[in-house]
């Protein structure tokens, strides 16, 4: 249970890192996904503990996903439009917005 613990906390506090350091809309958009990631793997440790004959965690760790991939399809389109608009996808250099 603790390597488990160890290896999403490690996950959790690069994906801070790199969403706060980063300027790439695309680095910050891997960086969501990580922590999103460490949660599912606590999720999962946590049931398989507590819970070993109940699927809670698996549930909410596939419902996460899913949650996941529709933020990442959404983030990556807008993103796209950014970079067709602006031709720079750096968060600092992004001062207004246009239509």
């Amino acid at each position: 249970m603790s390597w488990f613990l160890i290896l999403s906390s490690v996950m959790f506090f690069i994906g801070v890192y790199g969403f706060l350091i980063r300027k790439n809309l695309i680095t910050m958009l891997m960086s969501i996904e990580l922590v999103l990631n460490s949660v599912c793997i606590n999720f999962v440790a946590f049931n398989k503990i507590l819970y070993p004959d109940h699927m809670e965690g698996m549930f909410f760790t596939i419902f996460i996903i899913a949650v996941a991939a529709a933020e990442a399809s959404v983030a990556i389109a807008i993103i796209i439009n950014i970079y067709r608009r602006i031709v720079n996808i750096d968060v600092e250099k992004m001062n207004e917005m246009k239509y």
